[in-house]
């Protein structure tokens, strides 16, 4: 219902309201962003010159408190924790201490990937450019969903039983736990640990008075967002991010008046306080990790007529209208944010969301944008709405057929000898699954990630379909078992079910076998 009032609403007003750039034309935005894609809160912050010329919260932080969003409301920020993690790197750089080059092996000794030359070759740049060979999100699952109980020396060891899937340096595929084992080396390097290192050196440095590197690490929580999902079709809030283990991969907690001081720091290349009179990182440290490191592919001009797109050191970069775009996203559950920079236009824009719907956050940016780029007559909003309620109808067709299917078999009453799949499952990374009977239904249990846990339904085959118990996770995934020549399941391998599903949820890279 409220998409549907969002598109009436459009013919009530004058798309070229926005290139004006007002406050109540950006309220205007904002407003039906959030009706377009139903998320309860948002928060924004555009940096124009120097100046911070809006800073501003809207909607509510939380459905179960319905308390307002404003300025200081404190946003899980997600992956755009990188590039604190790219500039830590990058003050050791300064400092002497490393260089971007220096082999990782040189200050973990126990790092190891599953190709000899590969771990011998890996350098600390490496870490930060998404090109190691390894699949998108490969071994997410330690750390996604926030619910497992691995610990960092598990991770740097168990990196060595993930296969790649594209030689070394020779693809873009995005990747978390690199980014945890980058912000060990700050920690080997400096003495401190990743989260004192960044706390004390960047965010205290610059002002960043209400930021931290973890929940945890918060000394104020009165003023903080719950994240939200659709359950069920319905959009509520759900469990808290804690991030644990993978806070240098994105796990800083901050708010759009912190923020704007951290995008003003960029802008200025690395200069800040009265008067630019401070230098926090060298122009030679800005410009790499400001340079392309890692060419993605662009598969047309699109709006912006863009040409070039790659990754940095914790940034993405293109070009868009003749200008050099530097940006990051960042989603964990229930959250999804957005910076956006535009150095030639003095310009930056940061958009953070509390529900994991990635087209508030884009069709706002774009939308402020556009009027920066002498763009009218666009209305962001309605064009990305429409374009993800396809998106959304097309997957749901997928997914209701598979479990109509279900039903079909269940209604049919086909008999299926469970205990031939009955038992646990071990992988070398993720460890134990248990498939057992739990009240006459067969069950999945995941070992080390408790939030893993759902009923099993017989699909076709050797097919069965898991599903989670916490709906917000929308990652119900399929499970086919391996048979051995006297028909007793030996083997399981995993894949979602719907192309929607969070890259983080890689049940692809799992290859369980059965150890009783």
């Amino acid at each position: 219902m409220r998409i549907i009032l969002s598109f009436f609403m459009l013919t009530c007003f004058s798309l070229n309201t926005y290139s004006q750039l007002t406050t109540k034309a950006i309220d205007e935005l904002v407003e039906r962003s959030m009706k377009a894609f139903d998320v309860p809160g948002i928060a924004v912050g555009i940096v124009k010159d120097g100046k911070i010329i809006h800073a501003k919260g809207y909607g509510v932080r939380s459905l179960n408190t319905n308390l307002k969003t404003d300025e200081n409301t404190l946003f899980g920020i997600a992956s755009n924790s990188k590039a604190f993690t790219a500039t830590a790197l990058g003050l050791l750089v300064d400092q002497g201490k490393i260089k971007w080059d220096d082999k990782v092996r040189d200050y973990i000794p126990e790092f190891k990937l599953y190709d000899p030359y590969v771990t011998e070759e890996f350098t600390i740049r490496d870490l930060l450019t998404h090109r190691s060979g390894l699949g998108l999100g490969a071994g997410d699952l330690m750390i996604f969903p926030d619910s497992s109980n691995f610990e960092l020396k598990d991770i740097i060891h168990n990196l060595r039983y993930l296969k790649p899937v594209s030689s070394f340096r020779s693809k873009y595929d995005y990747d978390n736990n690199l980014y945890i084992i980058a912000g060990e080396v700050v920690a080997r390097v400096s003495g401190r640990s990743w989260d004192d290192f960044v706390q004390q050196n960047i965010i205290d440095v610059i002002g960043m008075t209400k930021t931290a590197t973890t929940y945890n690490r918060l000394k104020d929580k009165s003023n903080i967002i719950d994240g939200h999902a659709p359950v069920d079709g319905k959009v509520e809030a759900i469990g808290r991010n804690i991030f644990r283990l993978g806070a240098a991969a994105g796990g800083l907690n901050s708010n759009i008046t912190d923020l704007c001081k951290w995008v003003q720091l960029w802008l200025n290349k690395g200069k800040y306080g009265e008067g630019l009179s401070k230098q926090l990182f060298s122009e030679d440290v800005y410009r790499a990790i400001t340079s392309p490191q890692t060419i993605l592919q662009v598969g047309g001009p699109g709006a912006y007529n863009t040409h070039f797109a790659a990754y940095g050191l914790g940034f993405f970069m293109s070009d868009e209208k003749g200008y050099k775009r530097i940006t990051h996203t960042g989603g964990l559950a229930g959250v999804v944010t957005q910076i956006t920079m535009f150095p030639e236009l003095n310009l930056g824009i940061i958009v953070l969301t509390n529900q994991q719907e990635g087209g508030a956050f884009t069709s706002v940016t774009n939308q402020i944008k556009d009027s920066y780029f002498g763009i009218k007559g666009t209305d962001r909003v309605a064009e990305y709405s429409a374009n993800r309620q396809k998106q959304l109808a097309s997957a749901k067709q997928l997914t209701d057929s598979i479990w109509n299917d279900i039903k079909a078999v269940q209604s049919a009453k086909e008999k299926v000898d469970v205990n031939l799949y009955t038992g646990t499952y071990t992988d070398a990374w993720f460890g134990d699954i248990v498939v057992s009977m739990k009240n006459g239904k067969l069950w999945f249990d995941s070992k080390r990630s408790y939030k893993l846990t759902g009923e099993m339904f017989y699909y076709k085959g050797n097919t069965f379909v898991v599903k989670w118990d916490d709906r917000s996770m929308d990652a119900d995934a399929f499970a086919s078992f391996i048979l051995d020549e006297s028909g007793k399941a030996v083997g399981l391998t995993m894949k979602a079910i719907s192309p929607l599903t969070d890259f983080s949820y890689d049940f692809q890279d799992l290859d369980l076998k059965r150890v009783e």
